[in-house]
């Protein structure tokens, strides 16, 4: 079933993956989340065999703006008319790290980047990771997935990021409320919803 924010901000707070549903609606889609501090190579590892391989760091803007990063642009499109997406370029760890692709170096990326030594010395773009800014104004301004994972993050975390991956079912059509649910039970991982 559904669980309390309460449930869920322990869980996250321990490390353990969870799963944010924008609300109760049958047609809504469902990330797989941890906070960014806690992210382990198993996390990543999960996350692309069962969601779209798209791993993302949702972060506030303090980030971007510590590692110089740029939102990324949309082509053939009026910018003043359609706002940009919340993504920066994508990232990868300068150092420690080989394709950039594997679990192991998605983590290392990851970890680098909340880093609060790291300066954008640290990181090179295009990469693996794709960071996604969260609205100032959090879930009040913009209730997403993404200000949702940052506004746990930051009630349970010491880092204001958290990673995520969007679930997919087996014929790489996206999870709805029914199978994320299952989904849930099946694997022992709490599921809430942002307007809990």
């Amino acid at each position: 079933g559904i669980s309390s924010v309460e449930d869920v901000l322990e869980d996250a707070r321990s490390g353990k993956l969870f799963i944010l549903v924008d609300n109760e609606n049958r047609e809504n889609e469902g990330d797989l989340v941890v906070l960014a501090e806690k992210v382990k190579p198993e996390h990543i590892a999960f996350m692309v065999r069962y969601g779209t391989g798209i791993v993302f760091l949702a972060m506030t803007k303090f980030y971007m703006n510590k590692l110089s990063l740029e939102f990324m642009k949309r082509s053939n499109v009026d910018e003043a008319l359609i706002p940009h997406t919340a993504f920066t370029t994508s990232v990868d760890a300068r150092y420690g790290i080989t394709t950039g692709v594997s679990a192991h170096d998605r983590t290392h990326t990851i970890l680098t980047a909340i880093d609060e030594k790291s300066t954008k010395d640290d990181i090179i773009t295009p990469g693996h990771v794709f960071p996604i800014i969260a609205s100032e104004g959090g879930v009040l301004a913009r209730n997403g997935h993404t200000e949702a994972s940052v506004e746990i993050a930051k009630l349970v975390g010491s880092n204001h990021a958290a990673v995520g991956c969007e679930l997919v079912n087996d014929d790489g059509s996206m999870m709805r409320l029914p199978q994320l649910l299952e989904f849930a039970e099946q694997h022992n991982i709490k599921l809430t919803t942002i307007d809990k």
